[in-house]
């Protein structure tokens, strides 16, 4: 098992993961030690325990944020496909329609 090392808060963190996850564990660690330091210097010294449950549940709820605008996007999308090929169901009744109405006035 393999180790990556953490700088959060200005404190060293050693995390067990799986053999070359290490670069990917520390761009995280450096990833959340930006949000953490974000967050201190907006809410002051409310404690690490705290500062880390606030940069956790930034993030949790920026990722909630991101899941309903791409769900919506995604609807938009299904949305749009169905009303081209309705679009198109209703232009090729149409022409069917005409090509009826032709056949019957021919035949009158």
């Amino acid at each position: 098992m393999a180790r990556a090392e953490l700088l959060i808060g200005g404190k060293r963190y050693a995390l067990s993961c799986a053999e070359g996850q290490e670069p990917r564990l520390e761009e995280l660690g450096a990833r959340f030690d930006a949000r953490v330091a974000e967050l201190a210097e907006a809410l002051g010294d409310i404690g690490p325990e705290r500062l880390f449950l606030a940069a956790g549940l930034s993030l949790i709820d920026e990722l909630d944020a991101q899941g309903v605008a791409t769900g919506t996007k995604a609807l938009d999308d299904r949305i749009a496909g169905l009303e081209r090929r309705a679009a198109t169901a209703l232009s090729e009744a149409a022409a069917r329609i005409e090509a009826l109405g032709r056949r019957v006035d021919e035949a009158s």
